[in-house]
């Protein structure tokens, strides 16, 4: 492969195009990761897990109950919205991260199997999303939703 140099009226000696041809080519040998630094937040990470923990279909919700009982009254306040990192906690280092959730899963659902599906889940989309190395996935189930009880309300007032 040649390297082309810009042109001028002298010809270059062999040791001149050798000296462009490394300059060209400054950098060509040091891999792109190790030419600056990444760094990824906290709440992009619980993003990632959040989604990812929701999209198992037998998770209703994340939060323990307080926590979704204060997103419910913010969905209530005009303008306010439930956060999505609501139930997940992060620590996030340089090449590792850790992820604490909270479930609350529907009636039926296999517990065991419904987190461990979760774990997978959380797990696969940090890591290819993040290129960070998920070292833990620790879930607590806190509640199950039966299915007689009723939907939060979503504009405030109930309907007879």
């Amino acid at each position: 492969m040649s390297v082309s140099t810009p042109h001028s009226n002298t010809a270059a000696t062999p040791g001149e195009q050798e000296k462009a041809t490394r300059q060209g080519r400054r950098g060509a040998g040091i891999p792109a990761e190790n030419r600056g630094s990444t760094t990824i937040a906290d709440t992009v990470v619980a993003k990632i897990a959040s989604m990812a923990a929701r999209e198992v279909p037998e998770v209703y919700n994340l939060g323990a109950g307080v926590a979704r009982a204060f997103g419910a009254m913010r969905e209530r306040v005009p303008g306010g919205s439930s956060s999505i990192t609501q139930g997940v906690k992060v620590e996030v280092g340089e090449r590792q991260t850790a992820v604490d959730l909270d479930l609350v899963v529907h009636y039926g659902a296999a517990i065991a199997d419904t987190a461990a599906d979760v774990r997978t889940n959380v797990i696969t989309a940090i890591e290819r999303m993040t290129g960070l190395e998920v070292v833990e996935v620790n879930i607590a189930v806190d509640d199950v939703r039966l299915p007689d009880e009723e939907e939060p309300e979503q504009s405030g007032r109930r309907v007879a």
